[in-house]
């Protein structure tokens, strides 16, 4: 029975692996479009910074325990990941998000998991120490996993499933329910129960994303008014601009149809130096209809 358990944690924990190598790539078509545009434009980095300070969190908890191996192995991995994205991030990126993105590594990473590890080194020992550590690991995961609150609130709001892509949502689920039975076979809840709310979350923005994924788009209200009155002005300055063509085209009949005579000059008389002045009409001008479109 014990080897049979054993089997199944290794199956749990490697199939685990695999699929959170993949959510660690997801995001590669993202840096491909900055690589593309040279530019960051309106993406974040702190995903990334929270995916490297989660990882290197696992992976100290899991140096504290003796036989999560497994743990060890995908966050090194994810850790070299996620350290690209930042650089890569912090490459592309306008100074300003770029001092952000700086602040925010100095803050989570530096200072917050620092002083997790020195706090426990110094003020813990033995397995009290792994039984802070993964408290700690187990609170933080639950954030992580309840920071998709704001997406579905998004999508239930605009009912648009734009940004929540389905591929990304079934690979998180299954990760949650690999690394729930791996850590329930262990016997470490710490594993166990943040995977629950990761799992649950995951089963709802499926549904949500069946449920919206053929419905038309919500327009923010915000932006419906705005644009309504873009159009109230445009409709206001239209009959303006038609009634000052109008008068142009009135003026430019007045001209054709006017009695129009040429400039009167003097005409000498042969061999004399008496001018006579008689202004000479010019020939008739027909009639011209000039059609302006509007």
């Amino acid at each position: 029975m014990a080897g049979k358990l054993a089997h199944l944690t290794l199956a749990f924990g490697l199939l685990g692996n695999v699929v959170s190598f993949m959510v660690f790539l997801a995001p590669i078509p993202t840096f491909y479009k900055v690589y593309k545009k040279k530019s960051t434009e309106g993406f974040h980095s702190a995903p990334y910074v929270v995916g490297l300070f989660s990882a290197m969190l696992w992976i100290y908890y899991a140096l504290l325990k003796s036989n999560v191996m497994l743990l060890i192995t995908i966050n090194s991995v994810g850790c070299v990941i996620e350290t690209l994205y930042i650089c890569f991030f912090l490459f592309y990126a306008p100074k300003k998000a770029r001092m952000e993105s700086l602040k925010l590594i100095v803050l989570l990473i530096v200072v917050g998991f620092g002083l997790i590890v020195v706090l426990t080194q110094f003020f813990a020992s033995g397995v009290t120490r792994g039984v802070i550590v993964g408290w700690i690991c187990l609170v933080f995961s639950l954030c992580v996993f309840v920071a998709p609150l704001g997406v579905l609130r998004q999508v239930i709001k605009t009912k648009s499933v734009e940004y929540m892509p389905i591929l990304l949502s079934v690979a998180l689920t299954l990760s949650a329910v690999m690394w729930f039975f791996y850590g329930l076979l262990l016997g470490d809840f710490n594993i166990a129960i943040p995977n629950v709310l990761g799992f649950t979350f995951g089963i709802i923005q499926m549904i949500l994303y069946f449920v919206y994924k053929n419905k038309k788009p919500v327009i923010d209200e915000k932006t419906s008014k705005y644009e309504e009155k873009v159009a109230e002005l445009a409709e206001q300055k239209l009959p303006e601009y038609r009634d000052q063509k109008i008068i142009d085209v009135v003026k430019l009949k007045t001209l054709l149809h006017a009695d129009h005579t040429r400039p009167v000059f003097p005409q000498y008389a042969h061999n004399t130096n008496q001018a006579s002045f008689e202004p000479q009409a010019l020939p008739n001008v027909p009639n011209c209809t000039i059609e302006v479109g509007a």
